[in-house]
Formats: C-alpha cells, structure tokens, sequence
C-alpha cells in the first residue's frame, strides 16, 4: 500500500510548497497530518468508496473528541478522591445522548459502507473486504457480525488513524527542535531514497530515521495507558493486586523511567536512549504493547511515519516557530493540546 501512502502524502507536500513560495512559511501542521493519515486509513480501508470512509472517520473523530473530555473528567474526578460511577453511562445525561447519537450515526454509516460492498459485482481487496471475508465465514448471527463489523472499522480509525497523526506530529515537532537530528535524516534519505520511494527495501533501510521514530514514541508514546484484568490474585512487588482489578501502566512514566532510561530520560537523543540498547528490563518500552495483544498494525504504522517523515524531510527544512506553545494532553492518545506550528522552507 506504500503507493497510497505517497499518493496521500503529495497533497500535504504540494500545499506546503504553496505556501512557503515566498521564503517561509508558520504553519499549524496538526489538521495536514491527520488529513493524510486519515486519507491513508479510508483508502487502505474502504478502497473506491474512500468518499464514505472519510465521512465515517468525520463522525468518528467527533466521537473521540467527545470521549476524550468525558475521560478527562473522570481521571480527575478520581485523581481527587470522588467515585465515579460506572452506570452514570447510562443515564440519559445531555453528554451521554450525544455520544449514543454519535455512536448511532458512525454504527449506521458503516454498516451501509458494509452493504454496499456486499452488493458490489467487483471491488478492491482492501480492509473492509477482508473484515467482510472473515465476518462471514465466523459463523455469526446477523446480531454478531454487524457488531463485527462495526467495531473493527471503528478500532481501525484509532489504531491506525489517531495515534500514527500524533506520532507523526510529535517527531516532526522533534525533528524540528533538533537540526542536527534533522540533518542527519535528511542526508540518509537522499542516499538511500534517491528522491523516490520506490519499494519496501527502500523504507526498511532507512536506519536513521527508524531510530528517531522510536525515540520519538519513547517520549511521547501515542496510547497513554496498557490496561490489564487480573485473572487471579496477583503481587507486583508490594502492591497487591486483587482478581478482577483493572491494572494500569503509564507509556510515559514508564519510557522516562530515569532507573531504567539513565539522567538524561527525558531528553530527545536517539543513539544514547535507543530502545534497544538502553533498556535494562524486558518490556519497558512498548508503545505498540506487547506479547499476544501487540498492535497489529505495527509494520503499517511505521512504513506510512517513515514515508511521511521521509517524504516532508527531503522537501522542507523546517524549525520551531514562536508561536509553537508545549503541552501535552493525556487524551485517549497523547497529543499536543494546542498543535504544533512549524517554520517551513522549501528546499
């Protein structure tokens, strides 16, 4: 699929040409960023109805907003000692009515996308056919498969869509705070891409750049917490761990651990904090997760931020504009509260 990825990624790259014609450009970059990933995921995913996918993804993206600030409350609600009850969901609150609505629509759009294909005399074999293929042959109720259906379309949009927009603009932003990172990938694109992406060789040869997009999900890791049930009373350490509990692991106290990581843990420097040389116990660093639950869509992520990265590097310098204002909000993903803004040049 990397020709899609390219193929998504130009119009991002032509924009910004526009733009920085007349010397540099101050650009917010978040809305480009999600714009291509989200381009990527509807044709990856809904082939020639990729129309409908990016109307899903609209509706979707409203939903994660909408959940996102719920979940916010409810984190400090229980940071400040009051307990949220888990049946206030279903309470016919004037929040609650606008996530069933919002869930409705999104549930309805792509059960017709759904139908559609299902009807269709030919088509592209892309995700939704796939998810289609492996719904009918599971033996579900109608019941069954709709769910099916509906929630691998909907896990799709998060796992592929939300956390590579934000891992993309979190490297960028990376990149841009460190020329001499940005140098050096910039140099090994031109050896190794020669102005083109031409196949998957080409992106796994990228060294460099694979090593800052690993630092980058070190520090800003795009899901901010692995959640576990305790199948069976557990013990970590001194902390007890009854059958049935929720257990929580922060990405981000977790990659930035300075027993684990050394002093300088929170520092952007990919040779020194490498993930693969810098880790002392198994399993501290896992912004895809790990073991059976490890995200399926690893290799998909990294080809399309390598792509993108590469892409966007060696048509544009870029720094940090003075209107650029850190923080990071702890979201369902992590994500830069008020955008990234980059001074952009063309090349």
């Amino acid at each position: 699929m990397m020709n899609i990825m390219v193929d998504s990624l130009m119009a991002v790259v032509n924009s910004w040409r526009r733009e920085s014609e007349g010397g540099v450009a101050d650009v917010n970059i978040d809305e480009y960023i999600r714009s291509f990933s989200g381009d990527v995921i509807s044709r990856a995913c809904f082939g020639t109805n990729y129309a409908k996918g990016e109307e899903i993804f609209l509706k979707l993206r409203a939903l994660q907003e909408h959940m996102s600030k719920k979940d916010f409350i409810q984190w400090h609600s229980w940071n400040e000692g009051l307990f949220v009850l888990q049946s206030i969901r279903y309470l016919p609150t004037k929040s609650n009515r606008e996530t069933w609505k919002l869930e409705k629509d999104v549930r309805a759009l792509i059960l017709k996308v759904a139908k559609e294909r299902k009807e269709a005399t030919s088509g592209n074999y892309d995700l939704l056919h796939m998810i289609l293929e492996a719904a009918t042959n599971s033996g579900f109720s109608q019941h069954e498969t709709d769910r099916f259906i509906v929630d691998n379309c909907k896990n799709i949009y998060l796992a592929g869509y939300e956390t590579t927009a934000v891992s993309a603009t979190w490297t960028l932003m990376l990149l841009a705070s460190k020329p001499e990172w940005q140098a050096r990938v910039r140099a090994e694109v031109v050896e190794v891409c020669g102005g083109q992406m031409s196949d998957a060789d080409t992106v796994r040869k990228m060294k460099i750049l694979t090593m800052v997009i690993h630092e980058s999900l070190r520090l800003y890791p795009p899901v901010p917490v692995v959640s576990r049930e305790a199948l069976e009373d557990l013990k970590f350490g001194d902390i007890q761990a009854p059958k049935g509990v929720d257990v929580w692991t922060l990405m981000v106290t977790l990659h930035q651990d300075l027993d684990i990581w050394g002093p300088d843990a929170s520092e952007f420097n990919p040779e020194s904090n490498g993930a693969s040389g810098a880790c002392k116990l198994p399993y501290v660093y896992m912004p895809f997760g790990v073991g059976p639950r490890t995200c399926l869509g690893q290799n998909f992520a990294m080809a399309e931020l390598k792509i993108l990265l590469a892409l966007i590097i060696s048509n544009f310098s870029f720094s940090m504009s003075p209107k650029y204002r850190h923080s990071p909000a702890m979201r369902l993903v992590i994500e830069p509260e008020n955008g990234v803004d980059l001074l952009i040049k063309r090349l």
